[in-house]
């Protein structure tokens, strides 16, 4: 029997897919809009392909034993979701419903939903548990929460299990190098200032500078990408082992650091100066968002093993070369 990961070429996707070699069969679905198939690992079955296309599903579905199928093949752009939502809606949404009805058709019972903090939208707490409102306030969070909605409905009908995993903000890359964070365009704080400390942008610029924070700046709760990669093989196995079903946690380090702090320990990784500009707020940037995971830590033994100088000093590795 194999995983079916969809969006296995992308960032989170292809650490997740390195943490599953070995030990199952893997299937990759992507259409490389975001991924890179440099990313893969020579013993996964790739197919180049729209998650939205049903003939593609067909093909994936009849060809491979498929048992579970772990999904982050979604546009994550907060910005551009704004100016696009039809887009978000279309993808995120509309083709996550036809995986489904595939799914469904073809007796597949098990799925990881990648999903986000953007769910929750400007919370009115500094500390975020699964008890806090949903109340996304872009496209982009919308359009994960519906698929979360979804989802509910889906296995209340059918013979469906889920686990939906709510992350923070994913940094870093795999121990070895080999793999690592390349967006385009690119919107990541550390990834940004790192480009920035390597000679690739003139400066940084911090939106904001007068929050109630310890230095004006935003905080956030940072998550190494190979730690979210490992939540979504536990929550698979505790999909199996049936310790787990139909399940919503927050995946974070329950601890946040501000923007100042991120620029500062990038400069220590590296050796090197920062020049910052500092710019006016972003319109809905919360102040504090930072993640507890006690409920996944509780129910599936998951706990962070990589700290913020670690998540760093591995980009560093990963971008520099």
């Amino acid at each position: 029997m194999s995983i079916l990961v969809c969006g296995g070429a992308g960032y989170i996707g292809s650490h997740t897919v390195k943490e599953l070699i070995g030990k199952y069969e893997v299937v990759v679905l992507d259409n490389l809009s975001t991924g890179y198939p440099f990313l893969l690992d020579d013993r996964v079955t790739f197919i180049n392909g729209d998650l939205g296309d049903e003939k593609v599903l067909d093909l994936v579905f009849t060809e491979h034993k498929i048992n579970a199928v772990f999904h982050f093949a979604a546009n994550s752009l907060v910005g551009e979701s704004v100016e696009k939502p039809l887009m978000y809606y279309l993808n995120n949404v509309s083709s996550t419903i036809t995986l489904l009805k595939k799914m469904v058709e073809y007796g597949v019972g098990k799925f990881i939903f990648s999903s986000t903090a953007a769910t929750y939208g400007i919370p009115k707490t500094d500390l975020i548990t699964e008890e806090t409102a949903t109340n996304p306030i872009n496209p982009y969070g919308r359009s994960k929460l519906m698929v979360e909605e979804i989802l509910a409905d889906v296995a209340h009908a059918h013979d469906l299990q889920y686990v939906i995993l709510r992350y923070f903000n994913a940094a870093g890359a795999h121990e070895l190098g080999d793999i690592g964070e390349s967006h385009n365009p690119e919107t990541h704080l550390i990834p940004i200032v790192l480009q920035h400390l390597l000679g690739h942008r003139d400066k940084i610029s911090v939106y904001g500078s007068d929050y109630d924070t310890i230095d004006g700046t935003c905080v956030r709760d940072y998550i190494h990408v190979t730690d979210l990669a490992t939540a979504h093989v536990l929550a698979y196995e505790g999909l199996v082992s049936g310790d787990v079903s139909n399940e919503v946690y927050n995946l974070g380090n329950g601890a946040g650091y501000s923007v100042k702090e991120i620029i500062e320990v990038c400069e220590k990784v590296s050796g090197k100066s920062a020049l910052i500009e500092y710019a006016d707020r972003r319109a809905g940037d919360p102040s504090v968002l930072v993640a507890s995971s006690e409920k996944i830590n509780k129910a599936l033994g998951w706990k962070p093993k990589y700290h913020l100088e670690e998540i760093i000093e591995s980009a560093w590795k990963w971008h520099s070369k």
